[in-house]
């Protein structure tokens, strides 16, 4: 199996700290945010990660080598100067992330800037749908939340909301049609484009082909050096892993 790590955010809200650093190598708990992802990877026996890059990209490479430290191979998407957005960043990195054998084989992806307890192993490897979303308790300061769960199933409307922690399973095949999907958004008639996931997910979502479970334990999105902070201390004073 296959992942993908999104890291070419600007980190604009956690400046100062991210003027000479991209956020997914700011250290929590003594190691890059990205290596706690990295290292739960390999754990569950995934061969092959592709990290989608922006601000400060020629860092990855140099904090992180070819991911043979964690028996991994790493693959960097390199998307320009301005990210693509995730929807953008995904279609991107599609060539890569596809299955040699199959290609709509499902695969990983995960936000960089999250820390969390969730276990991958707990991800389907082969979802019935076109995705399968990870769903966490909205934090204060996403008291909205994105998605409802009903059972296994997620909408993109309902009374009990909760957040998308940014883990989730998804299929190449999530993409077919995505021009029409998008719409006239801008960034989207670029080359490469630039569009977000969530349209796609939601016409998934109405056509009943997403699932999702809900993760009740430890997740931060580490969004503020002030939650940077937090997470460190937390993590340093021996957590619950």
């Amino acid at each position: 199996m296959k992942a993908l790590i999104f890291a070419a955010g600007l980190g604009e809200r956690m400046r100062p700290l991210t003027d000479r650093t991209p956020k997914p190598l700011l250290e929590v708990g003594g190691k890059p945010l990205i290596v706690w992802h990295l290292e739960k990877l390999a754990s569950l026996g995934v061969s092959d990660v592709v990290v989608n890059t922006s601000w400060l990209a020629e860092q990855f490479p140099l904090a992180l080598g070819d991911g043979s430290a964690w028996r991994l191979r790493l693959r960097f998407s390199y998307e320009g100067t301005t990210p693509l957005e995730t929807g953008g960043g995904m279609w991107n990195a599609l060539p890569a992330l596809r299955g040699d054998d199959a290609p709509d084989a499902p695969f990983i992806a995960i936000n960089g800037d999250i820390w969390t307890d969730y276990d991958f192993a707990c991800l389907p490897r082969d979802p019935a749908g076109d995705a399968h979303l990870v769903l966490v308790d909205n934090p204060p300061q996403h008291p909205g939340g994105d998605f409802a769960l009903v059972g296994d199933a997620v909408h993109s409307d309902g009374e009990a909301r909760l957040t998308f922690s940014g883990i989730g399973v998804y299929r190449p095949r999530l993409f077919d049609g995505w021009r029409e999907v998008v719409g006239n958004a801008p960034g989207a008639d670029q080359t490469p484009p630039r569009f977000k996931l969530a349209p796609l997910l939601r016409k998934a979502m109405h056509n009943g082909r997403v699932s999702g479970e809900r993760h009740a334990s430890q997740w931060t999105d580490v969004g503020t050096p002030e939650r940077l902070a937090t997470l460190d201390t937390r993590l340093r004073s021996g957590p619950d892993l």
